[in-house]
């Protein structure tokens, strides 16, 4: 019930962005407005590239690498505030708070609670799992907004001691960042408007499909032959299909459904095409960490809170599954 108010609340307001926009149209004729706003585009949300630039560098094989291996935690977890001398846990630990990089605009994973106006959702509950494992103490966490672009550079350039946004790994970005093990497992499906009469990606080939900048999902459908548009966040995409300035949007399935939940005149569409596992992204400088944050992992799948948070918030892509089995390089 409280998800389904939630929603309600989050769909008011992309409503009220559609409303708004719809508004500065209406009038008894083209001839009432005047001559600058006859026949004007919709407007266009800030950063969105139609058509969006699609990342020429080569990208890492698939077979290159074990995209879901990562390191063995060593041992034991320690205690909480009791983290091995000169490792980053305890630069952390000292430091007073775990600084995570999230998103704000994906339902479900990551979204401002529009009653308490708190960051929330799965992926905010598996940064917090991590703190409380550093500090015995769940709100010792600094959160910063970010961008699907920015994951990889607010990483590397030190802005946050990990990002746990509904990141794939894959080999290319493992190159640039070090992951944690598998904590949940999406698919690139489609969203359309429900009678749209598109059923699945192949029917998309030469029309325009919104995903965000910065993802596996521009490549991955500027690779079934579609006219990418890609912009900042996945609810300007919602906001984008509602104007018909996109045909669908597309992305894993567990941030669709998240979109879709916010607006009930739009469906998710067609069978997976990719295969996106998720996990937390560290510095590669940071080895220990990972394995810590492996440990951490490892504890909340065993011990019932991964299937716990899940059922708090992803019921709505079926009952729970087994938690994702970690892999190791070893």
């Amino acid at each position: 019930m409280r998800h389904q108010h939630l929603a309600g609340r989050l769909l008011a307001g992309v409503l009220v962005v559609v409303a708004t926009v719809g508004l500065a149209g209406c009038g008894t004729d083209d001839q009432a407005l005047p001559d600058n706003q006859i026949g004007a585009d919709p407007p266009r949300p800030v950063g969105m590239q139609d058509p969006a630039v699609i990342p020429t560098g080569p990208a890492a094989s698939s077979g290159s690498c074990n995209p879901r291996a990562s390191l063995r935690p060593s041992g034991a977890l320690p205690r909480p505030r009791q983290m091995p001398s000169g490792t980053a846990m305890a630069k952390i630990v000292q430091r007073g708070r775990l600084i995570v990089g999230v998103d704000q605009n994906n339902y479900q994973f990551g979204f401002r609670d529009p009653l308490t106006g708190q960051l929330t959702g799965f992926d905010v509950d598996i940064a917090r799992e991590i703190a409380r494992g550093l500090f015995g103490d769940p709100g010792r966490i600094q959160f910063r907004a970010i961008s699907s672009a920015d994951r990889i550079t607010v990483v590397k350039d030190g802005t946050v001691d990990m990002v746990v946004r509904t990141m794939t790994m894959n080999c290319e970005r493992w190159q640039e960042v070090n992951f944690s093990t598998e904590y949940f497992t999406a698919g690139q499906r489609v969203l359309v408007t429900r009678g749209s009469g598109v059923q699945a990606i192949d029917d998309l080939r030469g029309k325009k499909v919104c995903a965000a900048a910065g993802s596996t999902s521009i490549r991955n459908i500027a690779e079934k032959g579609t006219v990418p548009v890609s912009v900042v966040n996945w609810t300007d995409c919602l906001v984008l299909l509602q104007q018909n300035q996109v045909v669908a949007v597309s992305t894993d399935d567990s941030i669709l459904v998240g979109l879709a939940a916010q607006d009930p005149n739009t469906e998710v569409v067609g069978p997976r095409f990719s295969d996106e596992p998720y996990g937390v992204a560290i510095s590669r400088e940071s080895p220990e960490l990972v394995q810590f944050v492996n440990g951490v992992l490892a504890k909340i799948r065993s011990d019932g809170t991964w299937t716990r948070l899940y059922t708090r918030w992803l019921t709505s892509l079926g009952p729970a599954p087994a938690p994702p089995v970690a892999r190791y390089r070893d």
